[in-house]
């Protein structure tokens, strides 16, 4: 049997294993995916850490690009040779509620990709069918795969989040998905107010596309917000309940913040806050393989791009700990025979 290189864990803590395995046949509803690039996502310490009942030994990653090299008995939509992705949503029950519905993410029996099956840090994975989505020809391997997890959870609230061109969109944090968040307001049509802590970061909202930076180590954001009229939509990205908690009363009214930065600590909010100015906070997950294809589209399109360091696989020790330590800048990939 062909045999492939992947880095697993095999105990909660350990470091990554560089391991061969077989290289695995695709079930009928299933495709293989030959990985060229898997972008190392702060979630891929669920794996790491052996939490929320992983299984180990477990492959993480599931920001994933690379080219169809089989399929499965019952795979019609995908051809050999196909340039593809895969993110966190690794699948759906079809005969839930939610997806009765067409709502596939909120899917009761959801797979997550890397999680409760192996994901990309292999030099080939499987995935079923209806969780793959095509690559458009502007974006390279290794830009596309962060924009499968980071990118899509920032561009799917937004687009979904009601604003219209020329509304004051806010994104809270400049990081892995802030940087992200802030390219896509701005392409969208939305007066982009940029929320970072430290003068230092100011010039790299503005490279990135916003119209105002408010420092929140010397500014009341909230206020600064409401002296621009109030934020239509607060994107807080970073996770930091008390720095979310602090920008309500930015809300214009019927203002909405959409949450995509997951922190333990609760998001602390007085009743009359969004009572007497029908401002509500909505939480949003990333999305399925059609939400990747769009976002994807919009990047090629648009110019958006992420701010990647790219290791080999076989440093992928180190580039865990790159993206863990927050050195990053600001997604880190792994690339595959490169």
């Amino acid at each position: 049997m062909a045999r492939m290189k992947a880095a697993q864990i095999s105990k909660p803590g350990g470091n990554f294993e560089l391991v061969e395995r077989e290289i695995p046949e695709p079930a009928k509803n299933q495709v293989r995916i030959k990985v060229l690039a898997c972008g190392v996502c702060h979630s891929d310490a669920i794996v790491k850490e052996g939490i929320w009942g992983v299984q180990l030994p477990r492959v993480p990653g599931h920001e994933i690009t690379g080219l169809i090299d089989a399929v499965g008995s019952d795979v019609k939509q995908w051809k050999v040779g196909q340039r593809v992705g895969v993110g966190w949503h690794g699948g759906h029950c079809f005969v839930c509620d939610p997806c009765r519905r067409g709502k596939f993410v909120l899917c009761v029996n959801e797979k997550i990709t890397g999680i409760n099956v192996d994901g990309g840090y292999a030099e080939y994975m499987l995935s079923p069918a209806e969780a793959v989505a095509s690559l458009p020809d502007g974006l390279s391997d290794a830009d596309a795969a962060p924009l499968l997890c980071a990118g899509i959870t920032v561009f799917n609230p937004l687009r979904n989040s009601g604003a219209t061109a020329g509304q004051l969109v806010a994104v809270q944090g400049i990081g892995g998905l802030g940087h992200l968040g802030i390219q896509y307001a701005r392409q969208m049509g939305y007066r982009v107010a940029a929320i970072g802590r430290g003068a230092d970061k100011a010039g790299l909202a503005q490279k990135l596309g916003a119209h105002h930076y408010i420092d929140s180590a010397t500014t009341d954001p909230a206020d600064a917000l409401t002296k621009m009229g109030g934020a239509q939509v607060i994107l807080a990205t970073a996770p930091d309940s008390k720095a979310m908690s602090q920008l309500i009363d930015g809300l214009s009214p019927d203002g909405r913040m959409v949450v995509v930065g997951v922190s333990p600590d609760p998001i602390n909010v007085l009743p009359p806050q969004i009572v007497l100015k029908r401002r509500d906070i909505q939480g949003w997950p990333s999305g399925s393989s059609i939400d990747w294809e769009d976002t994807l589209n919009f990047s090629a399109l648009s110019g958006v791009r992420p701010m990647i360091e790219k290791y080999p696989l076989e440093k992928v020790n180190d580039a865990y700990e790159q993206m863990i330590s927050g050195r990053a800048r600001f997604r880190v990939v792994l690339t595959m025979g490169k």
